[in-house]
């Protein structure tokens, strides 16, 4: 038999050999809650049991002449006297606990006056009772130090309970999360509470971050900075303080900061706008001088500030009406901070907002922020790319089209393109498929921006003929209309909180013709058009999503874009949003009733460009309604059939780079963003 070369070391010695481990036990704060528990049961529930019977000093007296009495404790500075019956003589006062007769002496207690003379009285007793059936007396004082001890420490254990709960998660140092120095001490609630991440902790690179083209030449020369400051320097050139990276949510400002940081291979402080603000006085201001005082320590370095609209809003605008405002206070000293008498040599700071109109101008000037890099959403090439870094990990089927799901989701951010995949990875396990496929991201896009098929929704007959006249209004309006956007697919699928929706392929441009704009109003009243033709004259409730946003458009046409000749090159357009602040208009009342009657006039003359134009291709609204009522979704390719090419010069050639896939239901709701262009559906009656 093989002989074991290496045997188990013996029990209290370890594979090295060394001697028997000392065990140590380390302080937990769950102990203090423990003791304190413990504490308030035993001041509680000591007496557990059932408790004495009171009685009067009379029943003392006949209890001691019947010779029921063991004995009787007196406390003189409590007048108060306890009394143990005999085992053998309790049955006979069983009417007197109501609780059940205690196991333990005392059985009965009784209470006297401040004029009862305890040797007198007692000695009286006994004098009445025979020699062998004397009571025992004892007399004494209550000390009363348990009682008095409890009452004084248990009010200061409770105090340094609540002390603990308050702090706890205010002296957390750099890094600690509640294990850095202080991580438990109250007094250093004041120092900051900002991650740093190592230069060798960062691992995001520009190769992680897709799209954003303009956006990353900025911040490579930030980055540049960092690794060759005498490049900069020897010229007299000084190094940037900040860039404040703007942009709609889920753009990729944070992603974009840490690539920076692992790129320029520095030490990376981030930290969130509200976490400078407390509930106490000045210690905002305190964690801003103690994130910058590390900053230099650790020099060079990125400051990352995410969300600084919570620290950095306009002074002057802020809620309420204090004259000391614990957030200026804290604007104030990171506008020191960043610029002041002292120097931040090799400390950059970059900010993300996507409120950037409400910051204040003192935090935004050169010096401070040297730099805005706007960060849009991604256009054609751009969301390519971010589809390419999210489907690395994706087991794609062989129909599978970039180019296509691409166009399908103009507007979309980074991280709704993240979500896309995703969803499209579920649908495709969910379906028990093998790979992801094309119609899975359609399907996909349909359940994030329309959100889950109510498949066990029942609609009528009646509501499911309006419905479709409703959606075919918008698609043949939009289909003949040389200002529309083509027209992608229809659907009278209820899913969310829609009953069906029309889906464009919108085309992302900048500006937009007056031409263009009515066209579009058009195909938004069109749904209400078509119902009321359709419905003798009788309107519906399912338009209101689209008379809200041609409402919107019309007003803008006439008080923002300049496009009534009767109210002129006149703009009342607010780019500061310091108007929202305001109470009152920044025009006249005769310029208000102008204002609402050339908006109506807009309304009313596309309603009527748009009811001869349904007339004049009624036959052919019919006949998509049927076909939309027998198939429930219907595409470009079908309304090719029946109206022919689309009107407009790019829009037949946008519809073949961008074919919809034939699905069984992906339809969409109404969206107010202005990435894919969803008219307003017919909604439900009952919810409105």
């Amino acid at each position: 038999m093989p002989q074991n070369n290496n045997p188990t070391p013996p029990q209290g010695q370890d594979e090295g050999n060394n001697p028997r481990r000392i065990l140590k036990i380390k302080f937990n704060f769950s102990w203090f809650y423990l003791i304190l528990i413990g504490l308030i049961f035993y001041m509680f529930f000591r007496g557990s049991g059932p408790a004495p019977a009171k009685i009067e000093w009379e029943d003392v007296q006949q209890m001691a002449q019947a010779g029921d009495i063991k004995e009787i404790t007196f406390i003189r500075n409590d007048f108060k006297g306890t009394v143990t019956a005999r085992p053998e003589s309790l049955s006979k006062y069983e009417g007197k606990f109501k609780g059940g007769v205690p196991v333990k002496s005392p059985h009965f207690y009784f209470l006297v006056s401040t004029k009862f003379d305890a040797e007198v009285m007692f000695a009286e007793m006994n004098a009445a009772l025979p020699e062998g059936e004397k009571v025992k007396i004892i007399i004494e004082n209550d000390s009363k130090w348990l009682s008095q001890a409890l009452e004084l420490i248990v009010p200061l254990l409770f105090f340094f309970l609540l002390w603990g709960l308050m702090f706890r998660s205010m002296g957390r140092g750099i890094g600690g999360g509640g294990q850095g120095p202080g991580g438990m001490n109250p007094f250093n609630m004041g120092r900051s509470t900002g991650k740093l991440a190592d230069k060798n902790q960062v691992k995001v690179t520009f190769k992680d971050v897709a799209g954003l083209y303009g956006a990353k030449e900025e911040v490579m020369e930030i980055v540049d900075f960092l690794k060759n400051p005498a490049k900069y320097t020897s010229l007299g050139g000084k190094i940037p303080k900040g860039a404040l990276l703007v942009g709609p949510p889920g753009t990729g400002k944070t992603l974009l900061a840490k690539a920076v940081a692992g790129e320029a291979d520095v030490p990376f402080f981030s930290i969130s706008g509200s976490d400078f603000v407390e509930m106490f006085v000045g210690v905002g201001a305190s964690r801003v001088r103690d994130l910058f005082a590390q900053a230099k320590e650790k020099a060079p370095c990125i400051v990352f500030i995410d969300e600084i609209d919570a620290v950095g809003r306009a002074r002057g605008k802020n809620v309420g009406f204090s004259s000391n405002d614990e957030r200026e206070n804290t604007l104030n000293q990171l506008l020191t901070e960043m610029d002041g008498f002292g120097t931040n040599s090799g400390v950059i700071v970059l900010a993300a907002t996507n409120r950037a109109d409400i910051l204040d101008k003192a935090l935004m000037r050169a010096g401070r922020f040297d730099r805005q890099i706007q960060v849009t959403l991604p256009d054609l090439n751009e969301r390519k790319d971010i589809f390419k870094i999210h489907l690395r990990n994706l087991k794609l089927g062989t129909d599978f089209d970039l180019e296509n799901i691409a166009k399908h989701t103009a507007g979309f951010s980074g991280a709704d393109i993240a979500n896309i995949c995703n969803e499209a990875a579920l649908t495709a396990a969910r379906n028990n498929k093998k790979s992801v496929g094309n119609d899975d991201f359609i399907q996909a896009i349909d359940r994030v921006v329309g959100g889950i098929e109510r498949k066990k929704t029942v609609m009528s007959p009646e509501e499911k003929r309006l419905t479709a006249y409703h959606e075919v209004g918008h698609a043949v309006t939009g289909w003949l209309l040389p200002g529309c956007d083509p027209v992608l697919k229809v659907t009278i699928v209820p899913r969310g909180q829609t009953l069906g929706a029309t889906w464009y392929l919108p085309d992302e441009k900048v500006t937009v013709s007056r031409d263009e704009l009515m066209d579009e109003m058009s195909s938004l009243v069109a749904g209400r058009v078509a119902e009321e033709l359709v419905n003798n004259g009788v309107p519906c409730t399912g338009a209101l999503s689209d008379f809200e946003r041609l409402t919107r458009m019309a007003y803008a046409m006439v008080t923002y874009y300049g496009m009534s000749s009767k109210v002129g090159n006149l703009s009342f357009y607010d780019s500061t949003g310091a108007s929202l602040y305001e109470m009152y208009k920044p025009y006249s009342e005769k310029t208000a009733e102008l204002i609402d009657a050339e908006a109506k006039a807009i309304s009313d003359e596309v309603t009527e460009r748009t009811r001869k134009l349904l007339l004049d291709n009624w036959d052919k609204v019919v006949v998509l309604s049927e076909l939309l009522i027998e198939k429930e979704v219907i595409t470009a390719d079908d309304l090719e059939k029946v109206l022919g090419r689309k009107a407009g010069v790019h829009g037949e050639d946008r519809l073949r780079s961008a074919s919809a896939p034939k699905v069984d239901e992906t339809p969409a709701p109404e969206s107010d963003e202005p990435e894919i262009k969803t008219d307003p559906e017919t909604e439900d009656t009952q919810t409105l």
